[in-house]
């Protein structure tokens, strides 16, 4: 399975087998971790075989279960963080979706207490990716339109339409795509809107439309 595969193959999973992760999964993806943090100044972590964060009301509340591994998603508190854990989330996503494994965001519906004691100091957990074997692999979420989820002054060229359909895959909190993309040339902003979790959203998406566009065709505006 290759990028583009794990995008169209991943869906939100809440209900996870008691399956063990392969320790090759795991050694993968703590490289990618440590990968991460290095090029984007974050502090992630991982826990593996540990139930605490997902159990009690919360998770139940939030529909999780059988959740034992989780990747934190974390930073020292700067006004961009949660766009780069969003992109660094969506490396992860997919990198475990590769493997065979399913994820899911979750904001709110764990234990804070218990993530906060796997946290590095300094840090602070912004969300968290609960990993595991799926019951089963999920359902494709409802999406916006993808015409209104760009803007273009021109018909856009055929990889800016393929980046957008991979955008479009994103997860986001409470499906709300709240972030719109443009065209300029070969120039592409994209933005935030205001909404819960806008910002984190925003830099799974724009990872989501890298892997669809190809960095190669243009560059960030």
């Amino acid at each position: 399975m290759d990028l583009l595969e794990a995008i169209r193959a991943r869906h939100s999973v809440r209900r996870y087998t008691p399956q063990p992760l392969p320790q090759e999964a795991v050694a993968a993806l703590r490289e990618e971790i440590e990968a991460c943090n290095r090029e984007y100044g974050v502090r992630l972590g991982i826990a593996v075989n540990e139930p605490t964060a997902f159990s009690g009301a919360m998770a139940h509340y939030g529909k999780f279960s059988g959740v034992r591994n989780y990747i934190i998603l974390a930073g020292k508190p700067a006004p961009d963080l949660q766009e780069r854990l969003g992109v660094c989330g969506a490396r992860l996503a997919l990198a475990a979706q590769m493997r065979g494994l399913n994820s899911c965001f979750v904001a709110l519906t764990y234990k804070k207490r218990s993530v906060r004691k796997r946290t590095e100091e300094g840090a602070k957990t912004v969300c968290v990716l609960a990993l595991g074997y799926g019951e089963t692999q999920g359902v494709p979420h409802r999406s916006k339109p993808l015409s209104s989820l760009y803007r273009a002054r021109s018909a856009p060229p055929e990889w800016f339409l393929r980046g957008m359909e991979c955008a479009q895959l994103a997860p986001t909190a409470m499906n709300q795509q709240k972030f719109l993309f443009s065209l300029e040339g070969n120039t592409v902003t994209a933005a935030a809107k205001r909404g819960f979790y806008a910002k984190l959203d925003l830099g799974i998406a724009k990872y989501f439309f890298e892997v669809g566009a190809g960095k190669e065709n243009f560059v960030w505006g």
